[in-house]
């Protein structure tokens, strides 16, 4: 059986303060997005009897057994020791490191494809609780609908917001960002005004108001991404931003308009529609 985890973008990141259990309270709003990675999963053949796991496309660093797609499966088998073993292959097309979620998104699709395949009789909320094991946005992909996230990020509160009117020029310039240290280097200012309340405004006010908590450190240290966001505002953007922790931009454009684009060969350039 074969999936398509798509990835995210982040509408806007408050950092509201740290937590006593290390991580930090944030308020954003998910927005699932049209770029995807491709997962199959079959069960093994009887002869080998042992889990399986290959990889193609985007790089991604550390040993296979790290990859949260296989951690989603091992979390399964300890309470479905019945679950047969599998051969699983990942092909990635969302780039890692990015501030897309595309890992977190894997490691989602896998539990809810295991979760059909076998019969598990997991609910929604029962996905949830797995995938927040496993990353603080896994449990957003459960759902994969535009959601105002709080807490650490799992505190999910789907919202009604229609951006299909809009396309997405979605641009990596192949900068990988270690969210650890985006987190140690972020400078905590107060807010205003929630997230939830500037996203229900027109999209024309989110230029001045819809803030990336991330985006004063990551631009400082590396002024490339700062300048993909320029470059999307100067081919006449409505909205453009950092999704999460970086690298990613993307901006938003009115369907109809022609953008014109000249980055560089080697960045990932995507013009995407909202998956919803």
């Amino acid at each position: 059986m074969v999936v398509f985890p798509n990835c995210k973008i982040n509408l806007g990141l408050n950092i509201i303060g740290k937590r006593n259990d290390g991580f930090h309270n944030i308020e954003t709003v998910f927005y699932p997005i049209s770029v995807y990675d491709a997962l199959e999963v079959v069960t093994a053949n009887e002869e080998s009897g042992t889990t399986q796991f290959s990889k193609t496309g985007e790089t991604v660093q550390g040993e296979a057994a790290s990859n949260l797609c296989l951690k989603a499966y091992e979390l399964l088998v300890r309470d479905f020791p019945g679950l047969p073993a599998i051969r699983m292959h990942l092909h990635k097309s969302i780039p890692v490191g990015a501030g897309l979620g595309g890992g977190s998104s894997d490691a989602a699709f896998t539990l809810k494809l295991l979760n059909g395949m076998f019969n598990l009789g997991l609910s929604q909320e029962g996905l949830r609780e797995y995938a927040l094991t496993l990353g603080s946005d896994c449990p957003f992909f459960v759902l994969n609908k535009p959601t105002f996230a709080s807490g650490r990020g799992e505190v999910l509160n789907e919202l009604s917001l229609e951006l299909s009117q809009f396309k997405f020029v979605i641009v990596n310039p192949g900068i990988h960002i270690n969210t650890t240290e985006a987190f140690s280097a972020i400078k905590l200012t107060p807010h205003s005004k929630s997230i939830k309340q500037i996203i229900q405004q027109s999209v024309e006010s989110w230029r001045i108001e819809l803030k990336n908590d991330f985006e004063e450190t990551v631009f400082e240290k590396h002024p490339a991404i700062r300048q993909v966001k320029d470059d999307l505002y100067i081919a006449g953007a409505i909205y453009a931003s950092m999704s999460g922790t970086g690298s990613t931009v993307y901006g938003m454009f009115q369907k109809d308009k022609e953008v014109p684009l000249a980055f560089p060969s080697n960045y990932f350039v995507e013009t995407v529609s909202s998956k919803i």
